[in-house]
């Protein structure tokens, strides 16, 4: 959909709409029982949900492709990820609440572990505390020295962390040197035209990194990826006439939220924390973003049983949300990230929308195999979410004659 066409459709309406994307939430069956981790779950209150509203499977991107979290949020949010593209780093500096001024480079990091070969062991330094990323990070900004470039290095949470460069001629196109995966060594820095200058700068910090970091096993090198420059965009609150507020924990999917234009609300760091903080500013919204991690993570560490039960855990809270009165509820992921690939995966990831004027189909349970019969079927656009939910809110006039 072409968003200057949707904003023109727009009309005032009293309703709210609720969008909770459980990262990650899809998954593949594991042999035992043949069931995903969504399948498997106990999950009473989404099946409700399904068995009152329509379902099908969403691509985030495209057939086939595999998005990382930014595009598979830009989708759902009715965002063309294959237009509107940005790195990592950017959205990683807005969710702290980094201020980018124009020209500066940002790159999210991973703290890592190599071997004594630089042979990349774990990708994410055993998860390493946010307390243990603090401390590293006030040593590297101690013993880092760049005279072309004034570089901050700050904690993002866990493993996480952000490094913006600040100087003059910089450019933001260099590929990552996190290769994604273990048993191999880091990727050199390489990037487009006009880009020599950062690259070497990236050089010269990544040498100074190795060695200030050599003692500090599992977190002895750093990744880095998604450099990027803040772009400008349309802005979601004004493109789809909803005051709009973004719950999140990470700050990662607050920058993304922040970047279009939503509201960032202070929450804690449970999934209650977040449905409570849902409550209390229930009616100062007509659009709230809700964002559950840990689905996400437990698949990218194969955790199956645990990813299981942070989905429970979502299930449990859902009549606190019902509670409110919801005219519109969207359930779905930004997507799948199954236990037994430990990544995300090109999968469509299940989609549950609810409102009083949905016409069910015969879904009966919130699932892969149930939703691939679902009305919306089993490639919905994601990009076409964020509209039909629209039309279910009554906000939208009617096109032409």
């Amino acid at each position: 959909m072409d968003l200057d066409f949707l904003s023109k459709l727009i009309k005032n309406a009293d309703t709210k709409i609720v969008m909770i994307v459980i990262d990650g939430i899809g998954g593949l069956p594991k042999e035992e029982d043949n069931k995903t981790e969504l399948e498997l779950a106990y999950t009473p209150n989404l099946d409700k949900l399904a068995y009152n509203g329509i379902c099908g499977l969403h691509t985030p991107v495209g057939s086939g492709i595999t998005p990382g979290s930014g595009p598979g949020h830009l989708g759902i949010f009715g965002f063309n990820p294959k237009k509107y593209q940005i790195g990592r780093g950017v959205l990683e500096a807005l969710g702290i609440d980094f201020i980018l001024k124009p020209g500066d480079i940002a790159a999210r990091g991973n703290f890592c572990t190599i071997d004594e070969n630089g042979i990349i062991c774990d990708r994410r330094a055993g998860r390493i505390s946010t307390e243990k990323n603090q401390q590293l990070c006030r040593i590297l900004s101690d013993h880092v020295y760049i005279p072309t470039a004034k570089v901050f290095i700050k904690t993002v949470k866990e493993h996480r962390f952000l490094i913006v460069l600040r100087g003059e001629g910089l450019k933001g196109n260099l590929i990552d040197t996190d290769p994604q995966k273990i048993g191999i060594k880091p990727l050199e820095p390489k990037g487009g035209i006009g880009s020599d200058k950062t690259v070497e700068i990236v050089k010269k910090l990544l040498n100074q990194t190795k060695d200030i970091l050599s003692d500090h096993h599992p977190a002895n090198m750093v990744l880095l990826r998604g450099f990027s420059e803040k772009p400008s965009w349309p802005n979601f609150p004004k493109v789809f006439g909803l005051n709009s507020a973004a719950i999140a924990c990470y700050p990662m999917y607050r920058g993304l939220a922040s970047l279009i234009g939503m509201d960032l609300l202070k929450t804690g760091q449970t999934i209650e924390d977040e449905f409570k903080t849902l409550e209390e500013n229930w009616d100062k919204y007509d659009f709230f973003f809700l964002h559950v991690k840990k689905t996400d993570s437990y698949g990218e560490d194969g955790d199956f049983n645990s990813k299981v039960k942070v989905i429970e855990k979502v299930d449990e809270l859902i009549p606190s949300l019902m509670n409110l009165k919801p005219d519109v509820v969207i359930i779905t992921g930004d997507h799948s990230t199954p236990s037994i690939l430990k990544s995300h995966s090109w999968h469509p990831v299940p989609l549950l929308i609810w409102s009083k004027y949905c016409r069910p189909d015969n879904v009966k349970e919130f699932g892969e195999r149930s939703c691939i019969v679902g009305s919306l079927g089993p490639m919905f656009p994601a990009t076409d979410i964020i509209p039909t939910a629209l039309a279910n809110a009554q906000r939208f006039e009617k096109f032409g004659a």
